[in-house]
């Protein structure tokens, strides 16, 4: 889909369609209004007439409107004025898009970025409508025989901002919406793979791909690498599957050859069956978006390279599977990790930590400016937070502030938990070490508690998606979080090295 931004009044727009909102009891917006007056009254007239109350959800698509230029009028309904916010503003465009969509009409033009949207300015809408366009017409039909009938995407796309002045404000960022999007895309469609075509080995090759394409460094390690590297830990999981592992190293080179390089560190496992502690039946085919962490950092690095940012970024990759197999970790084994620490694993389902932990401790030898992981790791996260936001943890408190500013911004947010010392007591071991678990209470922290043993020696900060990397029920698919929030995060510190 072809997106571009224009100035200009909505009467003089010669487009497929326009679209244009309708608050709460037929409040016309401003550039209704300037419709409705060309057009003698039109507007006003029907919204009297009942057929339609500017209600969130309602529509109403009008033909051959007298004195504007356009083929078609979409009336939108955006709710209370004063309550008008951000989530009011996307679900409004969704809807827009669907609805064009829907009869398939090709080209239109969108009158909804120019409405006030409470604390956001005209960047941020121009963005957050091309990353709700792109959502609303996602479909994932690889996998299918005969692709389903979806929604036809309009040929173009066209945002309109209310003055001349603001174009190239809205050009830069409809360019940073369209790489968000095509990260976000990436992240999805590796996401919603099933497990037997993203193996460890596949998404070795994707990052390869996308390594050629946008002139990234790479190195893909097996397993006799690895293991020279010491990642016992790591390796533990891997051996349960006759699927090899693999530690992929990206490097994105954009910033000054001295700067230290951000380090994105994303848990890649293809498929979790829990191990020899295997997980209950039911969903367990949802087990194949545990490599989502690792799906967003190809995302964010796909994204970057578009938006070429001046910063050096260095993506960590462990993959493997876990499976059950007469090799696999079994309840009670201890593990010598890469940093030499022991670890008791009592739990073989808390392996996403175990992988983590090496990687972790590889990302010393690149003298980083700071760490993050991205993982789906907790259950108990999905308890706490719900599918709404991402947990945040982190031992640096203005790190932490950083990705809390960056979810902000990119409306993909996190809530920071607690990370004191007192969790860690959870996971002495008589044994090891540590264990790795520290039991039901706080779940979310104690496996933040566990990675963070592991990232004494630079600024870190985990991202736990296990409640934001996808959609269960109807909607069933990957979301492609946190791309949005990476790369915001990322842009900030090319600005602010």
């Amino acid at each position: 889909m072809e997106i571009g931004i224009k100035s200009g009044s909505p009467e003089k727009q010669r487009s497929a369609c326009v679209v244009v909102g309708v608050f709460d009891h037929r409040k016309l917006s401003f550039a209704a209004e300037i419709l409705d007056h060309a057009a003698g009254g039109y507007l006003s007239d029907i919204l009297r007439r009942g057929d339609m109350d500017g209600k969130p959800g309602s529509s109403l698509l009008l033909h051959n409107v007298p004195g504007v230029l356009c083929e078609r009028i979409l009336l939108v309904g955006l709710g209370k004025e004063r309550e008008f916010r951000d989530r009011q503003y996307r679900e409004a465009v969704q809807l827009s898009i669907r609805q064009v969509a829907d009869i398939g009409i090709g080209e239109i033009t969108l009158y909804l970025s120019e409405i006030a949207v409470k604390k956001r300015d005209l960047a941020w809408k121009v963005e957050q409508a091309i990353l709700a366009a792109e959502e609303t017409l996602y479909r994932f039909d690889q996998m299918k025989s005969k692709p389903d009938e979806a929604r036809k995407a309009p040929r173009k796309l066209t945002l309109a901002v209310p003055r001349r002045s603001e174009l190239a404000l809205g050009e830069t960022a409809a360019a940073r919406g369209k790489a968000i999007a095509a990260g976000v895309r990436l992240a999805k469609d590796l996401g919603n793979l099933p497990g037997n075509v993203c193996t460890p080995t596949y998404l070795a090759e994707q990052a390869g791909v996308l390594a050629k394409e946008h002139g990234l460094g790479i190195q893909v390690l097996e397993r006799s690498e690895i293991e020279r590297l010491g990642m016992g830990s790591f390796l533990s999981v891997a051996k349960g599957s006759d699927e090899p592992p693999r530690f992929i190293v990206l490097e994105y080179p954009g910033g000054d050859r001295k700067q230290k390089p951000v380090v994105l560190v994303g848990k890649g496992i293809t498929f979790d069956s829990g191990g020899i502690s295997i997980k209950p039946a039911p969903d367990m085919d949802e087990m194949k978006y545990d490599m989502c962490g690792a799906a967003s950092v190809l995302g964010a690095l796909r994204a970057v390279a578009e938006l070429k940012l001046a910063i050096n970024i260095v993506g960590l990759i462990p993959t493997c599977e876990n499976m059950p197999n007469g090799r696999a970790n079994k309840p009670g084994d201890v593990v010598t990790s890469m940093s030499g620490q022991t670890i008791e694993v009592l739990n073989t389902d808390a392996e996403g930590r175990l992988i983590l932990c090496d990687a972790l401790t590889y990302a010393e030898r690149l003298d980083p400016a700071c760490v993050v992981d991205i993982a789906t790791l907790t259950g108990a996260c999905v308890i706490a937070l719900g599918h709404v936001a991402t947990g945040l943890l982190a031992n640096d408190d203005g790190l932490a502030r950083e990705l809390l500013h960056a979810g902000d911004e990119a409306y993909d947010r996190c809530w920071q938990l607690p990370l004191w010392d007192d969790y860690a007591e959870q996971l002495k071991s008589n044994f090891a070490d540590m264990a790795n678990i520290g039991g039901r209470p706080g779940g979310t922290i104690t496996a933040a508690a566990f990675l963070g043993k592991f990232a004494r020696k630079y600024d870190w900060a985990h991202l736990d998606i296990a409640g934001t990397a996808w959609k269960s029920g109807k909607d069933k698919g990957g979301t492609g979080r946190p791309v949005p929030l990476l790369v915001h995060f990322l842009a900030k510190r090319a600005e602010n090295p």
